[in-house]
């Protein structure tokens, strides 16, 4: 008959000792013994004999393809799938793009020794340098590691960029976002970013590069007047109570040049696969998925459960603590001059300060302009002046 499996003879001999029992001949006692199995089985065989006749003494697997043939097929599914296109992706995370985007569930190890077995993959020997690593912070907030990463994130499809990192150190919770450059600006539009985020943290640590601190020695009048000369960053942190600790060297900011080197692998074939290659696109998708799903997969808990970020309880307006602060004095004519801009002061504005006196020029990292005098803000018109023409010397003379 078409699609009946053949018995072999354990199935036969189990029939026709079924079939005794059935028509009585003997006892289910008796067929157990002679089948040389426990009654408890005898029970079970004959229950199934007698709902399905010969095909209930049949294996259940006979006819369906074995588990090893199961996982062949898996293998080569996998295999194709990352030569075609995972083809620099370690396993673990090429396990995870198996199961995300072709539906392969494959267990990392498992991928691992395939990788080998078709030299797709080497084995990575761990330096055997030896370093004492530091405690990680007990609170989330407590220290939070900032640094800048430039790299060829986008692999040949734009210009490099630099990747603003932060990473707490208590938790290794990561926020970033990329910029043309590593500036004081994108510094401080991080850190902001972070305090929005998450609140004010107790610390950073960073380098001594001149986004962060302003290395250099003070000048004569800053040692006569007992001024300790400060980067607006660091000014912004002395605002929010932000303790700035600057690293010696990179090893010493292990965390986030670890993390930096995770993004270096994860993001970029993250952006590689959905072809993004502008800044705006690739910040979207951070913010988006990339930031929430790294954070689930490898920030861990801290030891202390007690957040040491500081709320922002006085509500303070952060674009006046993040921005550019400068003195300039007031001329006879109550004139300001900052950069190329002249300020008048307004008649209006009491009490305004006289000629000769100091004020504060802030300039937001949105570039605006904002004049103070004894901290309270100057009323003020911008005075245009004439451009020059220039004519051509055939004309003029």
């Amino acid at each position: 008959m078409a699609g009946k499996l053949p018995m072999g003879t354990k199935e036969l001999m189990r029939a026709k000792i079924m079939e005794m029992v059935k028509q009585g001949n003997i006892t289910l006692v008796e067929a157990s013994v002679k089948l040389r199995i426990s009654y408890r089985q005898g029970k079970r065989i004959y229950a199934r004999y007698k709902s399905e006749g010969d095909a209930g003494l049949i294996h259940r697997n006979q006819g369906r393809p074995s588990n090893n043939q199961k996982e062949e097929n898996l293998r080569e599914l996998a295999i194709q799938a990352y030569n075609d296109n995972y083809p620099d992706f370690g396993p673990t995370f090429a396990a995870e793009k198996l199961a995300e985007r072709e539906g392969l569930i494959v267990d990392h190890e498992t991928l691992r020794r395939w990788l080998l077995a078709e030299n797709l993959w080497k084995r990575k020997r761990r330096s055997n340098q030896f370093r004492s690593r530091r405690d990680r912070k007990e609170r989330f907030g407590e220290l939070v590691q900032f640094d800048g990463s430039h790299h060829d994130w986008f692999e040949g499809r734009r210009e490099k960029c630099c990747l603003m990192n932060m990473v707490d150190d208590a938790t290794g919770k990561t926020l970033g976002f990329l910029s043309e450059q590593e500036t004081t600006v994108s510094a401080m539009e991080l850190l902001w970013l972070w305090i929005r985020t998450y609140g004010i943290p107790q610390a950073v640590y960073c380098d001594r590069k001149n986004a962060f601190v302003l290395d250099r020695e003070p000048t004569i009048e800053e040692q006569l007047n007992g001024i300790d000369p400060r980067s607006p960053f660091e000014l912004a942190c002395d605002k929010l109570g932000i303790e700035v600790i600057v690293a010696r060297s990179p090893q010493a900011k292990g965390r986030v040049e670890r993390n930096h080197a995770v993004y270096q692998d994860r993001f970029v074939k993250e952006l590689r696969l959905r072809d993004i290659s502008t800044i705006e696109e690739a910040n979207f998708y951070l913010a988006q998925e990339y930031l929430p799903g790294i954070n689930k997969k490898l920030a861990r808990l801290p030891k202390e459960t007690e957040d040491a970020h500081a709320p922002l309880l006085s509500n303070p307006d952060l674009r006046d603590i993040f921005c550019f602060e400068h003195r300039r004095v007031v001329s006879k004519d109550f004139v300001i001059q900052f950069e190329k801009h002249l300020f008048q002061i307004d008649r209006d504005s009491l009490p305004r300060p006289r000629p000769g006196d100091k004020v504060t020029v802030k300039k937001w990292i949105d570039d605006s302009i904002h004049i103070y005098w004894n901290k309270k803000p100057l009323l003020v018109q911008e005075i245009l002046t004439p451009q020059k023409k220039e004519c051509h010397p055939l004309i003029s003379a």
